[in-house]
């Protein structure tokens, strides 16, 4: 029986009825590996992802008014009902010119205590202090008197676009992406931190994929979630097709810069954000954070010196795992069967980029200053033409 293949335009169609964007599949784009059922980081059993997005005013910029074009985004390894429940993790960093909260505590311990939590460059104190609040208000730590914590909050640069130093993300907006934190299927693009961030030429912002692992007589899903906003469009390669070449005439940002900005071609960063339920432990999961940059590099990123490049992943096995009393008995899958793992990252990594690329749309900011959306019809021709596909 044959697959039927949608065009590509009754595709956008049935989208756009289902308040859905396209995504790389949905126009044909190949990619190596095979997904779980929404291809996406929440494939993960109860990881939650929620958004706060600010969209405001145009033209000229007036610092403290705006235009506003950043947000937050939230990510709960276990869930908000499940609270305080660590999760074995790690991070690391391809070029450090970024931030990310909280990292030596998550290396030194083994664990995650916290939810992710992903902004602008400049909103990473104000989004940690939020955070803290609700701990309290929550209460967080079930009635525990924990005299300590470090919040992880990291960052991308959304200055190009948006008012960064007007400082416009308050406490209102960290409550509203931990509040609307669920599991499910998550919107792509320029939703919450990946609001005014850009990619290999063209607007970025949030995106997501998974894959499933099957090892020896187990199935486990690898999830991630990427706030990408890197890399020059000289670069930008899809499915090994060098298409940044071929569109480098295409669409180019406005020349002008924000005030004061030293901004170069190839200057920003990404977050990337793995969750798998394989029952990995800490030092293992560190070898999964550093195949990251393997999946970037497949989409034409090279760890620029203005990039900040940091990752972070985490196991949502042994649950009962963490404890500061106890001796806990965990179960762990052997490194001589983790390649399967690194590649499901790689291949994840690179989809999830390619995704937020897809699902973003054109977006004017500050000073008129105007990132475009990766056309969709050029870039399938650009494949076809490429015999990668039909």
């Amino acid at each position: 029986m044959k697959k039927l293949l949608l065009p590509f335009t009754f595709l956008l169609i049935i989208n756009s009825c289902f308040g859905q964007k396209p995504r790389a599949r949905d126009l044909g784009v190949p990619f190596i590996g095979t997904p779980g059922k929404l291809n996406s980081i929440t494939d993960v059993a109860g990881v939650e992802v929620g958004y706060s997005t600010i969209i405001e005013g145009k033209g000229e910029n007036t610092i403290g008014k705006g235009p506003i074009r950043t947000g937050v985004t939230a990510i709960f390894p276990r869930g908000k009902v499940k609270k305080f429940s660590p999760v074995y993790a790690n991070w690391y960093s391809l070029n450090g010119n970024g931030e990310m909260t909280g990292t030596t505590w998550v290396t030194e311990s083994g664990f995650l205590e916290t939810p992710i939590m992903i902004t602008n460059t400049n909103s990473v104190g104000v989004v940690r202090d939020a955070v803290l609040k609700w701990y309290v208000d929550t209460d967080w730590y079930s009635g525990e008197d924990w005299w300590y914590t470090y919040p992880v909050v990291a960052e991308t640069y959304d200055g190009f676009l948006n008012d960064i130093y007007g400082f416009h993300i308050k406490e209102k907006h960290v409550l509203e992406a931990i509040d609307n934190a669920s599991t499910g299927k998550i919107a792509e693009g320029n939703v919450g931190g990946g609001t005014g961030m850009m990619c290999l030429g063209f607007k970025g912002g949030t995106g997501t994929a998974s894959r499933m692992v099957k090892i020896k007589d187990s199935t486990y899903t690898l999830g991630v979630l990427v706030q990408s906003n890197f890399g020059a469009k000289k670069n930008l390669t899809i499915a090994g097709v060098p298409v940044g070449r071929e569109l480098r005439d295409t669409l180019n940002y406005v020349n002008n810069a924000p005030p004061k900005s030293r901004r170069k071609e190839g200057d920003g960063s990404i977050i990337v954000v793995v969750a798998t339920d394989a029952p990995l432990l800490s030092h293992q999961l560190k070898r999964i954070t550093q195949r990251v940059p393997l999946g970037i590099a497949l989409v034409g990123g090279y760890g620029s010196n203005g990039s900040g490049d940091i990752f972070i992943a985490f196991s949502t096995a042994n649950e009962n795992a963490f404890s500061r009393d106890e001796i806990t008995v965990i179960e762990t899958l052997p490194n001589d069967h983790m390649t399967p793992l690194f590649e499901a990252t790689a291949q994840a990594v690179e989809e999830a980029i390619i995704n937020a690329m897809i699902a973003a749309e054109t977006m004017e900011g500050i000073n008129k200053n105007k990132a475009h959306a990766i056309p969709h019809d050029l870039l399938i021709n650009v494949l076809k033409n490429c015999n990668k596909m039909n």
